[in-house]
């Protein structure tokens, strides 16, 4: 993990062309490629970031971030105030609570609860990022990467989009596209997942145990 706090301003090329005007910022790059720019604000989302895989060209007064779609987010750095470098080492991953391990562990017994047709590939598919929930496939063979909480807010749309970031690199995938899937998802994170093509679906986990309950079982 690297931490440099500098005086910069930020021009982003790509879908849609965006600036910031200098200020004091943190830039934080982490071990993985990627790249944040955060202010003394705003929570945890960055103002500007590139996600791995990238390319960056560090020049005495600037940093230039490309990644494979030829999007580039350039750092002009005019004063920089703290540079710091930190081996973190491998983390071990987020434990879910009780009530989220379970409601994964229901769909991925119940994949057609979130959407008629899908089949179940695996649980915890694993990426160089964390793992996913669970890997199914549609009706239409499309494979699809569901991410699942308990209450669905930004950071958990945040996370599947850099999934789906990981698992495009995987052409034997094929046709990909996300789920995100939750008891409770708030009207932003609806929006935002929306405008990147990933599906919103809420599960009622209580009608969920009580078809697990209903299940005949050996004994």
């Amino acid at each position: 993990m690297r931490l440099v706090i500098a005086r910069c301003s930020v021009v982003y090329e790509g879908r849609l062309d965006a600036s910031l005007p200098e200020a004091l910022r943190l830039i934080m790059r982490k071990a993985d490629g990627c790249v944040a720019i955060h202010a003394d604000g705003g929570a945890y989302k960055p103002l500007n970031w590139m996600n791995a895989p990238n390319s960056v060209a560090e020049l005495d007064d600037r940093w230039v971030i490309t990644n494979p779609k030829g999007e580039t987010l350039t750092i002009h750095l005019h004063e920089v105030i703290s540079d710091f470098e930190h081996e973190l080492g491998k983390d071990p991953g987020l434990t879910k609570d009780g009530v989220e391990a379970h409601l994964q562990e229901l769909l991925a017994d119940n994949p057609e609860e979130i959407e008629l047709g899908l089949q179940l590939i695996r649980r915890e598919y694993p990426t160089s990022i964390g793992p996913v929930d669970l890997l199914c496939k549609d009706s239409a063979g499309r494979t699809v990467a569901i991410e699942i909480k308990r209450r669905g807010e930004i950071d958990g749309v945040e996370q599947l989009t850099r999934y789906l970031d990981r698992l495009a690199l995987d052409s034997s995938l094929g046709d990909l596209r996300g789920i995100f899937v939750a008891q409770v998802i708030k009207p932003q994170a609806k929006t935002l997942a929306e405008s990147r093509g990933i599906i919103c679906r809420e599960i009622d986990y209580d009608l969920l145990r009580g078809k697990r309950s209903e299940q005949p079982t050996l004994f």
